[in-house]
């Protein structure tokens, strides 16, 4: 399914404001303002006794209800935990409180709403915080394996990766002039990734529910508090690498001591497989696979449009099958390196 900007014609700052004042009973200022966000529509609003709350609407046929439901109740089962996390607040008025106490509806469109947390982007200044960012990974994925998820996607190479790639190979994103070149890339891939995956990736038993989008703008410093885990949007069913790799500052062979810090930290609270280190940058690629099919979908949307006004064009084919190919390079390089750890 290709979304368009017109999922969200009808959500105008007023419906926004409708919303949000039904489902928490309250009374808002009109101050609406839109946050950074090209899937869903995201919005900081004020409420008349100065409490602030992002609201977040759902792109209609991104995510099936059960899906919504499962991510929330992730970040309900963190927060019950002690993990620190923004959650979704208790709604009323507009939703079935036997169903989805957390997930409102409003002209087709699922929406929540969470408390704002400020604080700065989580960076890593000295090896005491890669440990402690591996601490809080360790009890996350403790959380993430106390219970299944049915409805929210698989990060593997014989599910999400061969989906993607059967989506874009497919489409007509990509430019006719190199959409052989791309199809030889992408196949090329496909082979490493997937045999890769074979021998490292292949325990289901490992899979378990994860953040799926573990970087630092998504990890928030709050002076006095700690950091604070944000938008749970890609939560996925995956290996427990996949929450680690997008934190590290370069390619897996120049990253070992950073690795090697985190899983330090993890291993207070979990249990690590290092051979899983093996698909750090197999992840890479298929992360960049997914992110040509999220463009693509995308690329109707205006605010897209705005940001990635070159995207799809021939010169941007171009430099994604270097970049493909250099990716190949990567992984065959990783490899031979054997960025194992003990």
């Amino acid at each position: 399914m290709e979304n368009t900007v017109s999922d969200f014609d009808k959500l105008t700052p007023d419906l926004v404001i409708e919303a949000v004042e039904s489902a928490l009973d309250i009374d808002l200022t009109n101050y609406t303002q839109p946050m950074p966000s090209y899937i869903n529509r995201v919005y900081e609003l004020k409420a008349e006794d100065e409490q602030y709350y992002i609201a977040k609407f759902y792109r209609p046929g991104r995510w099936t209800h059960s899906a919504l439901l499962e991510e929330h109740r992730f970040v309900l089962d963190c927060d019950a935990d002690d993990i620190p996390v923004a959650s979704p607040l208790p709604l009323r008025g507009l939703v079935d409180s036997d169903d989805a106490p957390t997930l409102g509806m409003i002209e087709g469109i699922p929406f929540a709403v969470f408390p704002r947390k400020g604080g700065r982007l989580w960076e890593a200044e000295s090896y005491d915080y890669w440990l402690r960012i591996g601490r809080l990974l360790g009890r996350l994925h403790n959380t993430g394996a106390k219970r299944e998820s049915k409805h929210r996607i698989t990060l593997s190479s014989d599910q999400s990766f061969l989906t993607d790639i059967q989506s874009l190979m497919s489409s007509d994103w990509i430019h006719p002039d190199l959409k052989e070149e791309v199809g030889f890339n992408v196949g090329r891939l496909e082979k490493l990734v997937c045999s890769l995956f074979d021998e490292y990736g292949s325990n289901k038993d490992q899979y378990i529910r994860v953040h799926g989008d573990f970087h630092s703008g998504n990890i928030l410093d709050r002076p006095g508090e700690g950091l604070y885990l944000m938008d749970f949007d890609d939560m996925a069913v995956s290996l427990p690498i996949q929450d680690l790799w997008l934190l590290l500052p370069d390619y897996a062979p120049e990253s070992g001591a950073e690795a090697a810090a985190i899983i330090e930290g993890y291993r207070e609270f979990r249990a690590f497989n290092t051979e899983t280190l093996m698909l750090v940058e197999p992840l890479r690629a298929m992360r960049m696979i997914y992110f040509l099919c999220w463009c693509g979908k995308q690329k109707n949307d205006f605010r897209f449009q705005h940001s990635f006004p070159d995207w799809g064009g021939k010169a941007f084919w171009q430099k994604e099958i270097q970049d493909l190919s250099n990716q190949h390079d990567q992984i065959r390089r990783a490899v031979e390196e054997q960025i194992l750890l003990p």
